[in-house]
C-alpha cells in the first residue's frame, strides 16, 4: 500500500481567495477546501490546486535570474485563442507567444499574482530552450 495517496500543487500568494477565483473559472473547478490561509480547488479531471497565503510572496521574475522561475503549471487546450481570451478576461496576462507567422502550439501566461503557466496544444516534443 502506498504511503502517499495523492498530491496537490500549491502556489503561494498574498490573496489566495482572489487567485482561487481566477483558477476556478479558468479550469472550471470547484472549491473543495478553504481555511483562513488556504483555498483548494479540484477540476473535473481530478487535478488539485491549492493557493496558500504568504504575505511575503513575490511573483517570479523569469527570465530574469534574481527571482527566477522554479516551476510552472501547464494546461492543455484545443482552442488556444479562446483560452487566451478567457485568461485575459480573468485578469491574467500573456508573457510569451509562439511564432507570429503560424499557429502557436504553446503560449506563456502569468496569473493575476504573477505565477507563470503555459497553455499548449498536443504533446510537447522537445525541452524548452532558454
Amino acid at each position: 500500500m502506498a504511503l502517499v495517496t495523492t498530491g496537490v500543487v500549491v502556489l503561494d500568494c498574498a490573496e489566495p481567495e482572489k487567485l482561487a477565483e481566477f483558477y476556478k473559472e479558468l479550469l472550471e473547478a470547484e472549491h473543495v477546501d478553504a481555511t483562513a490561509n488556504r483555498v483548494e480547488l479540484r477540476s473535473a479531471d481530478g487535478f488539485r490546486l491549492a493557493l496558500r497565503r504568504d504575505m511575503n510572496a513575490t511573483a517570479p521574475s523569469w527570465p530574469r535570474p534574481e527571482n527566477s522561475l522554479q516551476a510552472h503549471l501547464e494546461f492543455v487546450a484545443e482552442d488556444l485563442d479562446g483560452v487566451e481570451r478567457k485568461i485575459v478576461s480573468l485578469g491574467g496576462r500573456p508573457t510569451e507567444s509562439g511564432d507570429a507567422a503560424g499557429a502557436a502550439e504553446e503560449r506563456g501566461y502569468a496569473d493575476p499574482a504573477g505565477h507563470s503557466f503555459t497553455v499548449r496544444r498536443g504533446v510537447p516534443m522537445a525541452p524548452k530552450q532558454g
